[in-house]
């Protein structure tokens, strides 16, 4: 085998590799978008909470990291939709009652339009585009990319 041909294998594998990928990114981006849902629809009805709402109401496959959930928040803060209200000692005991952000609602016009533009979507319908199988090995770029949480205190 020279340095310009490929294994046939190795190939195959290549492209598995990559739908895989191509998979559990568009699966992290809607457990992102569902977390950004939880938090604003629980601030729309409380004004203030934490990510511990996102952990309680989105519910991950196993192979997923809940880390994840860092992504929420940011995004609806630079956006003028939520702001950090100070901290609070999360309810979940795996965490040790460590403290996490408490966010506060700053816009509810702007976060009801977000969900409304961000409906919830099925598992299987990924918001990117499907990875190019044309030999290039390249991916087709994202159709559009989610911006702007956390839960209430216990």
């Amino acid at each position: 085998m020279t340095a310009t041909l490929k294994h046939p294998g190795l190939i195959e594998g290549e492209r598995r590799k990559e739908r895989k990928l191509f998979v559990l990114a568009a699966r992290r981006e809607l457990y992102v978008m569902r977390g950004r849902r939880a938090l604003l629809t629980k601030l729309i009805d409380d004004d203030t909470a934490t990510t511990d709402i996102v952990r309680d109401v989105v519910t991950l496959p196993t192979e997923l990291d809940p880390k994840l959930f860092g992504a929420v928040p940011g995004p609806l803060a630079m956006a003028g939709i939520i702001r950090a209200d100070g901290f609070a000692k999360t309810c979940r005991p795996k965490a040790h009652a460590r403290p996490v952000t408490v966010w506060r609602l700053v816009d509810r016009a702007k976060a009801e339009q977000w969900l409304t533009d961000h409906p919830d979507r099925s598992d299987d319908v990924p918001a990117v585009s499907q990875p190019s199988h044309d030999g290039s090995g390249q991916s087709q770029p994202a159709q559009r990319t989610l911006f702007g949480g956390e839960g209430a205190p216990c």
